[in-house]
């Protein structure tokens, strides 16, 4: 073999090691949320929820256009500095990114939940179990919390708008209500899923979008101090905190007041994009 064709082979070879390099998939995005009380690195699930990560980093990086709420104008700036995490449960989770600090603002727009409720096993899970009690997911402590979550919402996919209509069809409703899993019941109640995604359940660590029912989500967003699966299906899951849970945890025990606002604010200093720390 001459000089030359071992060198163009170099080079080939050379090319084939760089298309494959190129074929691996990007590490997920990391960011860095500081706050008054120490720093917390999180991973963001950029393929399993796209939109909602685009959002957060927009947002985050001031690329992003929302309402300020105090002039009402358009603006871009970096959005979650300089807010609290203004709602903490102790056990429960720690949610931030209100502008105004009550749980009751957002960037002026909402947007489309990412979750596959098949991925997460809802398609599996009945409502009824064979002594007929409610799923313990469902949260039903009553029986008006029954009507508002599984029958209400049924009648309105069924048309039964009268008692007269319930009772001729007393029978299918018995029927359906047996056979419905937790993701029917919450297709009925307005919630829509896309089996193409993968989707993370809401675990201690997750981070996830706070809403105010289907496909409302904005800004904020909350992290959990536990396990939630009575959320699951409900809250976009974006990512996960991989360093600084202790400082999650001491959010967590700050001394709140009956509505659940931080005595001492927790103020986000700043959220920016960091590199992956490597493995």
């Amino acid at each position: 073999m001459n000089r030359m064709a071992a060198m163009t082979l170099v080079l080939c070879f050379g090319a084939i090691l760089t298309a494959a390099e190129s074929n691996e998939p990007a590490p997920d995005p990391h960011c860095l949320i500081k706050t008054n009380h120490g720093d917390i690195v999180v991973r963001l699930f950029a393929t399993e929820a796209p939109k909602t990560v685009e959002n957060f980093l927009g947002l985050a990086e001031g690329a992003k256009v929302f309402i300020d709420p105090a002039t009402k104008h358009k603006v871009r700036k970096a959005y979650y500095n300089g807010l609290t995490f203004h709602r903490v449960i102790k056990g429960f989770m720690i949610q931030g990114g209100c502008p105004l600090g009550n749980g009751e603002g957002g960037p002026g727009y909402q947007f489309e939940d990412e979750i596959n409720a098949d991925a997460l096993g809802l398609d599996k899970l009945k409502v009824l179990d064979e002594q007929g009690r409610p799923h313990p997911w469902l949260t039903i402590r009553s029986q008006e919390d029954f009507n508002n979550a599984v029958l209400r919402p049924l009648f309105r996919v069924m048309g039964i708008t009268t008692n007269e209509q319930l009772a001729e069809r007393q029978q299918e409703v018995n029927d359906r209500v047996h056979a419905m899993s937790l993701k029917d019941v919450y297709v009925n109640q307005g919630y829509r899923y896309d089996d193409k995604l993968k989707s993370h359940a809401p675990k201690r660590g997750s981070v996830a979008m706070a809403n105010a029912g289907p496909n409302t989500n904005g800004s904020q967003f909350f992290i959990n101090l536990a396990d939630t699966p009575w959320l699951t299906g409900k809250h976009t899951v974006f990512g996960e905190v991989v360093k600084g849970m202790d400082i999650v945890d001491r959010i967590g025990e700050v001394p709140v007041t009956n509505m659940h606002l931080p005595i001492d604010p927790v103020r986000i200093i700043s959220v920016q994009r960091i590199a992956p720390e490597k493995k």
